[in-house]
């Protein structure tokens, strides 16, 4: 993730940082890109609009730090140690549980919504976020080829195209609220299709 500006001066305030990236993502949710300014940021998290700059050189890159801090929650497989179906078991369902929050749905509402006005946001966010998770998967569908879990002939970079198109389909797209139990059944259903020796 890119890193805030520093300098000297005096340390910096762990908790004026998480702050700043709550009250990112909150008004991100509630007013959109375009509707959100670094004041009414700071207002929120109750510091100074300098104290925000001193850390991020404009809004759009305070906002794709905000969403990889949200997203640095839920574990990725390679933070998981033991067999990888072991692991993918354990972990599908906080990913179900993700998919089900509404937060997480309209925020990934707006942020796709802000791309024809915002580039520079989701260009940040696809080189600090989405890309070095990209990197993350392509290790992980290589081990599971070479463990035998995936055939040999599995085509890494389609396989992740699929499950973030499927991912991106219940986020946005899927119309009605669905429960985390559904959407855990939902990826379960994705990871057999694509590959994955997953109990029914």
């Amino acid at each position: 993730m890119t890193s805030p500006r520093t300098g000297p001066g005096r340390p910096r305030d762990p908790e004026a940082d998480e702050a700043i990236l709550r009250a990112a993502v909150e008004l991100l949710i509630e007013r959109g890109v375009e509707r959100t300014s670094i004041e009414q940021i700071a207002r929120r998290a109750g510091v100074a609009k300098v104290t925000v700059y001193r850390r991020w050189s404009s809004k759009e890159k305070l906002f794709a730090h905000a969403l990889e801090s949200m997203h640095e929650q839920v574990r990725a497989v390679d933070e998981v140690g033991g067999p990888l179906l072991d692991v993918i078991e354990e972990l599908l369902p906080r990913w179900g549980e993700l998919l089900a929050d509404p937060g997480a749905r309209a925020l990934t509402a707006r942020m796709i919504g802000a791309g024809p006005d915002h580039p520079e946001l989701l260009s940040t966010y696809w080189r600090h976020h989405l890309e070095p998770r990209r990197e993350r998967a392509r290790k992980t569908l290589a081990r599971a080829k070479r463990d035998g879990v995936l055939p040999a002939t599995t085509d890494v970079d389609m396989v992740i195209d699929l499950m973030w198109g499927a991912v991106l389909h219940q986020l946005v797209l899927a119309p009605g609220d669905r429960s985390a139990t559904e959407l855990t059944a939902y990826l379960r259903r994705m990871l057999r299709q694509v590959g994955f020796a997953l109990p029914g």
